[in-house]
């Protein structure tokens, strides 16, 4: 079960007391305040039958940049099966962070911004036939709203194995 109690007090806190804290009595703190606003909300009765509470650390920028890997791992294996494959910068990564994220709601919106600005493009360029002879798509920013996809055709040399990635004409 979860619940976003506390949620409000925790937005409206810039700090937790007076002077220079750590990370760790911040946190420590939050708990304790999160701890009291839980039981002002719930019966004796039900908070007795938890096993107990967990408080979460707010995301930091590597949080959110292991979720979008997480998330694209999965397009990624779907495009495996089609024999695709995906690359994007590092640019358009924090791209999807700055479109996908939000304190309020957490990483939940990174999905949605996953689906609008890569899954639901690529899927319109895929039945259109813009990359029938691709094996290799590059994803890039093109703008504050949009991200680029480019197709790349590898080729592999007999003679010595090495692969050449060539852009294709027209991507």
């Amino acid at each position: 079960m979860t619940s976003n109690i506390g949620a409000e007090l925790i937005k409206s806190q810039s700090g937790f007391g007076f002077g220079k804290r750590t990370e760790e009595s911040n946190y420590e703190k939050m708990k304790e305040m999160l701890d009291k606003e839980i039981e002002r909300h719930f019966r004796p009765e039900f908070l007795n039958r938890l096993d107990g509470q967990i408080v979460f650390r707010p995301l930091t920028r590597v949080d959110l940049q292991t979720i979008v890997d997480f998330e694209l791992n999965k397009v990624f294996k779907r495009l495996l099966e089609h024999h695709l494959h995906l690359e994007l910068d590092a640019n358009a990564k924090e791209f999807l962070i700055d479109k996908g994220y939000n304190p309020e709601f957490g990483a939940r919106p990174l999905r949605r911004a996953i689906e609008r600005y890569i899954e639901d493009p690529l899927s319109e360029d895929l039945l259109r036939g813009r990359f029938k002879e691709v094996e290799l798509i590059r994803i890039s920013v093109l703008d504050e709203d949009h991200l680029k996809f480019d197709g790349v055709k590898t080729e592999v040399k007999l003679d010595d194995s090495s692969v050449v990635v060539s852009p294709v004409a027209g991507s």
